[in-house]
């Protein structure tokens, strides 16, 4: 959806009150896809979509919120154990869990979320939530944020609230993006660098596939569990590693034979990916953007492939760009299963793109695509 014009304005109609305006954005990951949660190597960049977060403070100890997108009002107590309830309130309620837990003072809070990053599109819709209103929970209390913190208590969140056990790359680049810039992130160190999105001519274009297949949490969750048990069996040759960061190349071409086929394709994927994203940041850096598209192709063949989690209509997707004039290449970006695909286009050749890939999927699917050329953004801020 479109945001309001004004979400102050709009909290203020709701509520009689005036609002302090907090936002966090969505996030595209250009390459290293499930890579994070093994220690790994990503580099995402923070989108110019965004949540925005209208907040106000109580002195009741209740936190009330509504969302311009999603139903139903979401209403608990900070005073009191904080339980899931399985709807799109436990983002806010595994927010606040998570930074009381961390021992910070919260006041209770009046809340209205509105957001134009697309819900169920591999975007990181719900770390912006969760980023975003953790800021306005603790900027409302007086709070010192740490950024990095936030993000661990937002990734907290996730996994015992919303029962996904992601990785820190959502809620990292959620806090911490930089305007015109990804960011390679060491997921072990949570090191970062800046790398300038200096395209030389071309776009970042995002491609909504409309589709969401059911099985995703689920399947995420058992290709960590595939991982963990990759690195048990690869320790017996390889006693130093601690995950599957640590196995190098020629390592794993010595000892990938005694890994059942499932396993060998899961670890296969992640190690290899690793390696794609370091050489696509030295790409970026050199400007070398037909380096950095065969290496995109290279990611989603793998992650159809041996990682498992496309779908077949991101594969279309997919297929569809790499035959369009002006692009250097593609890739579901996400956990998988749905959501979206991300493509390094020619900038004069991306109306023509959005054109075709537009009318061909639908042909194929019935589904009409969201298309959106989209810049790097910065993370987490206030607004007013």
């Amino acid at each position: 959806m479109t945001l309001t014009a004004s979400p102050g304005e709009r909290f203020r109609n709701l509520t009689g009150r005036e609002a302090r305006i907090f936002s966090a954005p969505g996030r595209v990951n250009l390459i290293g896809e499930h890579t994070d949660y093994n220690d790994g190597f990503v580099l995402p960049m923070a989108l110019d979509r965004r949540t925005r977060v209208a907040a106000a403070s109580r002195d009741d100890g209740i936190i009330r919120c509504i969302s311009a997108n999603l139903p139903g009002t979401i209403e608990f107590s900070i005073d009191q154990p904080i339980v899931r309830a399985g709807d799109w309130g436990d983002l806010i309620r595994g927010i606040a869990a998570s930074l009381l837990r961390d021992e910070y003072r919260l006041t209770g809070a009046d809340l209205l979320v509105e957001s134009n990053v697309p819900i169920g599109a591999g975007l990181s819709s719900s770390a912006a939530i969760e980023v975003a209103t953790g800021y306005a929970l603790l900027c409302l209390a007086g709070e010192p944020v740490d950024p990095v913190d936030l993000a661990l208590a937002a990734q907290r969140a996730e996994h015992e609230f919303a029962g996904t056990q992601c990785g820190i790359m959502d809620q990292y680049v959620a806090a911490l993006g930089v305007e015109g810039h990804a960011l390679l992130i060491d997921c072990r160190s949570l090191e970062y660098r800046a790398v300038p999105m200096d395209l030389d001519g071309a776009r970042i274009v995002v491609c909504n596939s409309m589709v969401r297949h059911e099985l995703s949490d689920g399947e995420y969750n058992l290709r960590r569990a595939q991982c963990e048990e990759g690195v048990r069996r690869l320790s017996a040759h390889l006693p130093a590693i601690i995950a599957l960061r640590d196995v190098e190349i020629e390592d794993f071409d010595l000892y990938g034979a005694s890994l059942p086929p499932l396993i060998l394709k899961r670890c296969n994927h992640v190690i290899t990916e690793n390696a794609r994203t370091l050489e696509a940041v030295a790409a970026l850096s050199r400007g070398d953007l037909v380096t950095f598209g065969r290496l995109m192709y290279a990611s989603h063949a793998s992650l159809r492939d041996d990682y498992e989690v496309s779908c077949p209509e991101l594969d279309l997707l997919v297929e569809i760009a790499s035959a369009c004039d002006g692009v250097y290449g593609a890739r579901m970006t996400g956990g998988g299963f749905g959501g979206a695909t991300v493509n390094l286009v020619r900038s004069e050749a991306v109306p023509a793109f959005i054109d075709s890939i537009t009318r061909a999927y639908r042909a194929r699917t019935g589904i009409t695509p969201e298309t959106f050329v989209c810049r790097a953004g910065g993370g987490v801020r206030i607004e007013n």
